[in-house]
């Protein structure tokens, strides 16, 4: 895995860039999301899940050590799903501090998805990215 967040951003940029319509973008999304492992039924619990996404989504969250955040995701929508490997992809495994200081409103915009996404969706994504930056804090 590329081990900057500029350098992960770029790559998912080009696999993009791959997509003529938003509707083989949201495609592709979905296909991301069935790469996720799907986390134990009681690793989905109150706990670990995320108030403020009209789906049911689930977060779990590591230190790794050195300042490491992992972490592993699941939901039960399939664009949803595909959302969280995009901020697995994305995030999983950097520093904390680059985390705490990640833009998802800066990242959906480079990657047009500020203007494909439902509100209900962004909304329900930036409640996951303050999970993550709570964590990392």
């Amino acid at each position: 895995m590329t081990d900057t967040f500029d350098a992960r951003l770029n790559d998912l940029l080009e696999e993009f860039d791959l997509f003529d319509d938003w509707e083989d973008r949201y495609r592709y999304i979905i296909d991301l999301g069935k790469t996720l492992a799907p986390l134990s039924e009681a690793e989905r619990n109150e706990v670990t899940r995320v108030r403020g996404c009209a789906s049911q989504v689930w977060l779990m969250m590591d230190e790794a050590g050195g300042g490491i955040l992992r972490f592993r995701g699941d939901s039960d929508a399939h664009i949803v799903k595909g959302l969280i490997a995009i901020l697995v992809r994305l995030l999983d495994g950097l520093p904390r501090a680059d985390v705490r200081d990640f833009s998802i409103r800066d990242t959906l915009t480079r990657l047009g998805l500020d203007e494909a996404l439902s509100s209900q969706r962004t909304n329900g994504l930036i409640s996951m990215v303050e999970r993550l930056k709570q964590a990392a804090a």
